[in-house]
């Protein structure tokens, strides 16, 4: 099969396109034929020699995370999927799971059947961003009906997901993006917009519950005075984690940070709501699977609105 593999943490030029041999499932596992792979930033920073880079082991080995594609073959034990079933996955994370690839290796509990209403190019996208966001609303901050909820880069891949799910479980949501994306977070359901170029968060927004903080760094951190007193705040960006739980911990908020993790069951909450039309996946661009090396690169330009995906022939 052909995949893409890195020799040495680099820049995006170390990735280089090789025939590899095509994997067996073990015990508790499914063999997809893959038809397209997810981009986001961890991948990059990882290849760097960053992000998961720690979790890898040796080199070479092949990038990506997120996975849509046809059940080719089911290990011994696997009895809800079977050859043919057109399934999306987010595996293995933060251990390398070989997603830039025409066949890849699932662990069985780690993916969902896609619903029809799902393409496979959104369907490659949606793990990684959706289950991030899935588990900061509910797993780390117990979102509940009626809550306000403000997403920091709303517009942004996780953002614009956690909008959709925190109005899908009956949230009042606030989402902060640039002028240009004002209308497009009114389109997702966000009841205000905040643009944080010409007003003043702190100033604009009171009382609310949680905080999604897409963004981190000073940034978070002066969006904390728009908490309750019972609030609490989850930042996703790891390298300013620290930072904003110290300062939220210091003005007596709560505060956690996150890395996401597989969820095979989270993933079908996630079709579920596509299904119904309630989450929908904003893909920003479409690159065939030779050209990761210029996914990567518009991945870390940081302009990027909506998922990269990989589309594999």
């Amino acid at each position: 099969m052909k995949a893409i593999r890195l020799h040495a943490f680099g820049g995006p030029e170390n990735l280089t396109l090789e025939a590899v041999d095509t994997p067996t499932p073990a015990r508790g596992e499914v063999l997809i034929r893959n038809r397209a792979a997810g981009v986001n930033p961890i991948d990059w920073k990882t290849c760097s020699g960053g992000g998961a880079s720690a979790f890898i082991g040796e080199l070479p080995f092949v990038p990506g995370w997120e996975c849509a594609g046809t059940v080719a073959a089911v290990g011994a034990g696997v009895v809800d999927f079977k050859p043919g079933d057109e399934v999306f996955g987010f595996l293995r994370f933060p251990e390398a799971a070989g997603c830039y690839a025409e066949y890849v290796v699932a662990p069985a509990n780690q993916i969902a059947l896609r619903p029809q209403p799902l393409d496979v190019v959104a369907a490659a996208g949606l793990g990684l961003a959706g289950l991030t966001a899935w588990q900061a609303l509910h797993d780390k901050a117990g979102l509940k009906p009626g809550q306000r909820v403000l997403i920091l880069a709303a517009s942004g891949g996780v953002g614009h997901l956690a909008v959709q799910l925190a109005k899908a479980a009956g949230a009042y949501v606030i989402g902060t993006a640039s002028h240009q994306n004002q209308a497009f977070l009114r389109t997702l359901g966000c009841d205000e917009t905040i643009d944080y170029g010409s007003e003043n968060l702190a100033l604009a927004v009171r009382d609310v519950d949680i905080i999604i903080d897409g963004v981190g760094g000073a940034a978070a951190v002066e969006a904390l005075s728009c908490l309750n007193s019972d609030g609490i705040i989850v930042t996703l960006p790891s390298v300013t984690a620290a930072e904003v739980i110290a300062a939220a911990e210091k003005g007596g908020y709560r505060a956690l940070g996150i890395r996401v993790e597989p969820n095979g069951s989270q993933l079908e909450q996630l079709a579920a709501l596509v299904a119904d039309g309630r989450l929908s996946l904003t893909v920003g661009a479409v690159l065939p699977l030779a050209q990761a090396a210029q996914a990567h690169q518009q991945s870390a330009s940081g302009h990027q609105r909506g998922k990269i995906v990989l589309q594999i022939d």
